[in-house]
């Protein structure tokens, strides 16, 4: 057969932070994490952690076993930076283990660090972020001129699309979903070397099948079923008789291999099957690179502009489908609005209609949140020395091999305090590398996991506030000696997070339209930031800002906070995840942090 088969897997934890430990920058950050036991059954053992990340790192480890039993380059894989990173503070040896199987056995696939929604941050942080990402994947992809790329949630843009393959000399593979795909018959943009055209460069993109991906993912079929939908139910009768190879691709999690304790027995068996049946499996970049080379024969005009695909801005792999208006995906779901009409979405969650307007405003809020943190560091550096904004940005990205130190190390790339702040070199480094720290707490508090979930009492959303209300607070700090106006202002920015509820009057949410009508009304807003756990009546947003406040506000400040708060309430306490609810929990009612 000419058909191939290609396999990614994105590997993404956002981590379990509870505290971020103050810092001078000169070192990675030191955080405390939340300690609710949970365990995963993978086959008949038992994997058990102090927390969920803690149970997935330690599970890695079986699926690292389970893709070096694969052909070699049959599938491709993602780990997002911090994601890797955790597993290299926390388990140094699954760490060593993965890295071997990532430059010897499978494809490596490039990510954003932090897992943001790329096109909802400015573009200075996009930049920032696709340079990061070539930079700590370098010695995976360093031989290599084509390689491929994962954005998270698949969410993109033709300009983000731009700034990723601006960030790199080689050629780049957009790895997407077919209902991304706009004006082109399915069989050839799920099948073919396809081109993008993305701001001024040209790249390559395929689109997974996702009724497939979903079909292995949410176990709907078997082994049996999964192997006959893609031998008998995906041929292209076309290219086998004209002796064309083309490629079946899919994507999912990698924690799709965890999801019940026979996955990934179940996934051996399937990749077995089809090469049984004469299906050779290959990953879409290495597919990608055979066409291009001509090792794999090309139809008349592939991997060239005559197979131009037009991709849909703000579209996505995991939306809400079943409200889609043009048959594709959109991003509503990290939004809570729908783009095409602008109307404010509702979802189910235990049962219940909860309005999905919270996640505009918490977008939003973090959008501001975020240009004050990058106006202050950017504008102190620019006080004490000469460096202009690209100067700045060179000096950020940079950043990431203190940052991530430990990993650059590893691979014996340059860390010194020197080469990091080589872009800023006339200003004081204790101010420089404070002010890099204060950045990247500000990146890392803008994973896109809390607004992918229905309910915002969530551990996530604990963590993106912990980590920008601790970016804030430091910024303070440095301010309050420089400039006490500036000072005042970040202040305000961080009240912004205390009194959350109130942005629906101050963002004029009221005004807006909801699906049904009711999704804006000032009932089903408060009714949908409700605490879901008993120990603190406070949502989760002001919870976590309030955690962070009690350890790390100026005494002052923090004076007068408790004036206006209960700090005994400011638990790290959350609802669950719906997503995590199959893991054995020994609090199955609410993810609990354990005091020690």
């Amino acid at each position: 057969m000419f058909q191939k088969f290609g396999y990614h897997f994105h590997a993404y934890q956002p981590g379990d932070i509870i505290y971020i430990h103050d810092g001078s920058g000169w070192d990675p950050i030191k955080y405390s994490e939340r300690l609710s036991p949970v365990s995963l059954e993978i086959r008949d053992i038992e994997v058990k952690g102090r927390n969920w990340t803690r149970a997935v790192i330690k599970a890695y480890e079986y699926v690292d076993d389970t893709l070096l039993l694969l052909r070699k380059n049959s599938v491709s894989v993602d780990f997002e930076p911090f994601t890797l990173y955790m597993i290299l503070e926390h388990k140094p040896k699954i760490y060593s283990q993965i890295v071997e199987t990532l430059q010897n056995h499978v494809e490596v696939v490039p990510t954003v660090p932090f897992h943001p929604i790329m096109p909802h941050l400015s573009i200075f942080e996009q930049e920032i972020l696709a340079k990061v990402s070539f930079d700590f994947y370098e010695p995976f992809i360093r031989d290599k001129s084509i390689v491929g790329f994962w954005l998270p949630e698949n969410v993109i843009t033709r300009k983000t699309a731009g700034i990723i393959t601006e960030a790199t000399e080689k050629k780049v593979v957009f790895l997407l979903d077919e209902r991304q795909f706009i004006g082109l018959n399915i069989p050839q943009a799920k099948y073919s070397c396809n081109t993008y055209k993305c701001d001024g460069k040209t790249a390559f993109v395929f689109g997974r099948d996702h009724q497939l991906s979903d079909a292995f993912a949410f176990n709907t079929l078997d082994a049996e079923g999964l192997i006959r939908a893609v031998s008998e139910g995906r041929i292209d009768v076309f290219k086998e008789n004209s002796g064309i190879p083309y490629l079946v691709f899919l994507s999912s999690d990698l924690e799709a291999l965890l999801s019940n304790p026979q996955q990934l027995d179940k996934f051996l068996k399937w990749i077995k099957g089809l090469e049984e049946r004469g299906v050779e499996a290959v990953n879409a970049v290495e597919f990608v690179r055979k066409k291009v080379s001509g090792e794999y024969r090309c139809l008349h005009g592939e991997c060239s502009e005559q197979f131009k695909i037009n991709v849909k801005d703000y579209s996505s792999w995991s939306d809400y489908y079943d409200l889609s208006i043009d048959g594709r995906t959109g991003d509503m779901r990290w939004t809570g609005v729908r783009r095409e009409d602008n109307k404010v979405i509702h979802r189910w969650y235990k049962g219940e209609k909860v309005s999905q307007l919270w996640k505009f405003a918490f977008t939003k809020l973090f959008r501001e949140l975020n240009r004050a943190v990058r106006f202050g560091v950017m504008d102190l550096i620019k006080k004490y020395s000469r460096a202009d904004s690209n100067s700045i940005k060179e000096f950020l990205v940079r950043y990431a091999r203190i940052f991530f130190r430990e990993h650059y190390e590893y691979f014996d790339m340059d860390t010194s305090v020197d080469y990091v702040t080589e872009p800023v070199k006339d200003a004081d480094p204790a101010l420089t590398l404070k002010l890099g720290r204060i950045y990247y707490i500000m990146l890392l508090a803008n994973h896109s996991c809390p607004r992918f979930w229905e309910n915002i009492d969530t551990r996530v959303t604990f963590g993106n506030v912990i980590a920008i209300s601790k970016a804030l607070i430091e910024l303070i700090e440095l301010y309050m000696e420089e400039n006490s106006e500036r000072a005042n202002f970040l202040l305000l920015e961080y009240m912004k997070l205390l009194a959350f509820p109130q942005l629906y009057y101050d963002y004029d949410l009221f005004r807006m339209k909801g699906l049904e009508g009711w999704e804006t009304s000032e009932e089903a807003w408060f009714a949908s930031l409700k605490s879901e756990v008993p120990n603190s009546r406070y949502n989760v947003v002001t919870r976590a800002a309030l955690y962070a406040a009690k350890e790390d506000l100026p005494r002052d400040i923090r004076s007068a906070i408790e004036s206006l708060y209960d700090l005994k309430q400011a638990v790290a306490d959350t609802g669950h995840i719906p997503g995590e609810v199959h893991g054995r929990w020994e609090n199955k009612e609410w993810c609990e942090h354990r005091g020690v």
